[in-house]
């Protein structure tokens, strides 16, 4: 089985790289055009495997995904490549819908002009997954769940890049009928996680003593996913769902911001104590723009449908991601040092 996947050199996208090497046995092709939160260092475990192989490349440029595709012959293609920070949306917006939307678009007419001219069971058989987010849903109130007719409604130009994507990947499939198949996952965290997201973000900023910022008063609620188990349903999605179906992605494990800051503190209390509980670093500050009060996925059809379970609680991921960030400073110290310290993203010029 040859699969390319796309943004494969980021948090999510080097997770599922990583699974398929070394755990499923496929020959995969990791393109990822490198940009900040693209990082080399999150493949390292599968560096030099002879089913691997790596190539940096814009999925933009369409005579370079052309060339991808001619030359590797792919089965299946798992799009994850993405711009992805809800705040770097709001003052980079640009980026965003190049990416996002552009890049799907390319990327899709590309996987289209390569699965016409297959033939018999490689044209049958043929895959292409694009990864999403919860976002596109909105926000929740203080009930219910998103389900796959949740109808979207996103908030910042980071999800409503991505629900024109998922819009665009829905209709290649009823319009050229190209196999796919979308899914939609809740916050991911795990090893390998760029720092400008809030689990990286508070375990450094509480390793070097400096502030922990929450947004307005940390009562958002996010439904987090144990990276290694969204890499797990994503290749179970792209083999076993049905064709033009959504799939959402969700660990089941809903906390206040403010829980899961205090939960790290706790955890670093422990494993590195400091002469304060981390706790004290704790400090509101001015709520992001637009910021969805609640997220929370109903993985029924999933779980269901498809038989996949999260092997990992919220407990006892957090606790190997705490541990994993305190052994691995030859990975972030470079990133923190030369590419995000940790300031605030995301501020509107006169915001109050």
């Amino acid at each position: 089985m040859r699969i390319v996947v796309t943004g494969g050199a980021g948090f999510i996208g080097s997770a599922l790289v990583r699974h398929l090497v070394t755990e499923v046995g496929a020959e995969v092709l990791t393109l990822d055009k490198l940009t900040y939160a693209g990082n080399l260092g999150n493949l390292a475990a599968v560096e030099g495997r002879a089913n691997h192989r790596f190539v940096q490349a814009d999925i933009c440029d369409r005579a370079a995904v052309d060339a991808v595709m001619a030359s590797f012959r792919p089965d299946r293609v798992y799009h994850l490549a993405a711009e992805s920070h809800v705040d770097r949306s709001i003052t980079g917006a640009a980026d965003f819908i190049t990416t996002n939307v552009m890049g799907t678009f390319t990327l899709l007419e590309s996987a289209r002009h390569w699965w016409n001219g297959l033939e018999g069971a490689a044209k049958a058989d043929f895959r292409f997954l694009h990864v999403s987010t919860d976002e596109v849903y909105g926000s929740l109130g203080a009930e219910g769940l998103f389900t796959e007719t949740t109808p979207y409604d996103p908030s910042s130009p980071y999800s409503a890049s991505k629900a024109a994507s998922d819009h665009l990947a829905i209709a290649w499939g009823r319009t050229y009928g190209l196999p796919t198949v979308v899914s939609n996952c809740s916050n991911n965290y795990g090893p390998y996680h760029f720092p400008e997201k809030l689990i990286p973000l508070v375990i450094l900023n509480a390793m070097h003593g400096k502030p922990l910022p929450v947004y307005g008063d940390g009562s958002n609620i996010r439904d987090w996913l144990y990276v290694e188990d969204h890499a797990r349903a994503l290749h179970l999605i792209a083999s076993k769902g049905r064709l033009g179906e959504t799939y959402n992605v969700g660990g089941r494990n809903e906390r206040k911001n403010i829980d899961v800051v205090r939960t790290v503190c706790s955890i670093l209390d422990r494993l590195s104590p400091k002469n304060h509980p981390h706790a004290d670093l704790i400090t509101f500050v001015t709520d992001r723009p637009g910021h969805d009060a609640r997220y929370a996925i109903d993985a029924t059809k999933l779980e269901t449908e498809l038989g996949w379970k999260a092997q990992e609680n919220f407990e006892s991921g957090i606790e190997k991601t705490v541990a994993w960030y305190l052994d691995n400073e030859a990975w972030w110290r470079p990133l923190r040092d030369k590419v995000y310290a940790g300031e605030r993203l995301g501020v509107l010029t006169g915001a109050k």
